[in-house]
């Protein structure tokens, strides 16, 4: 009767030591992200941002550094928004929507939106920006990747 409990408790134990061992920062949205946006091949913005999602799906965020290339949109001041719908299975890979935009506080006010999914350790998807500051437009792709260290 012990060898079968015995015998049992290891079986449970091997089935077990599977969950949550790929747990890595592929699986994470929680840190520090950095995004290029490109628009018919170049590169026209890129930020870097600390994103969290919070318990009801919310984007929060604590930072965020713009570089402009190839346009006239300018974020001195910003205010984040967005969403995260959560998929994910018990190896801890996360996949899922993600929503988010960015409002410049500033008397020109310019908006930029993103939509993609979360998948494969990466966020991708589309991107459009509009803008109350001449040239201030565009859209094309985007793709965030999380860096080292966070």
């Amino acid at each position: 009767m012990k060898r079968i409990a015995a015998v049992i408790l290891l079986a449970a134990s091997l089935a077990l030591s599977g969950c949550g061992s790929n747990s890595n920062v592929a699986g994470n949205i929680n840190g520090t992200w950095n995004a290029t946006l490109n628009s018919s091949g170049t590169e026209t913005l890129a930020f870097v941002t600390n994103l969290t999602v919070n318990s009801d799906g919310s984007l929060g965020t604590s930072s965020i550094h713009f570089t402009a290339n190839n346009t006239a949109c300018t974020f001195p001041t910003v205010t984040e928004t967005g969403s995260f719908t959560l998929n994910g299975n018990f190896n801890g890979q996360v996949s899922g929507k993600f929503h988010y935009v960015v409002s410049s506080a500033a008397t020109a006010v310019n908006t930029l939106t993103l939509e993609g999914t979360v998948s494969g350790g990466q966020i991708t998807g589309t991107w459009m920006v509009t803008g109350a500051t001449v040239g201030c437009s565009g859209n094309g792709t985007f793709t965030m990747t999380p860096m080292l260290g966070r």
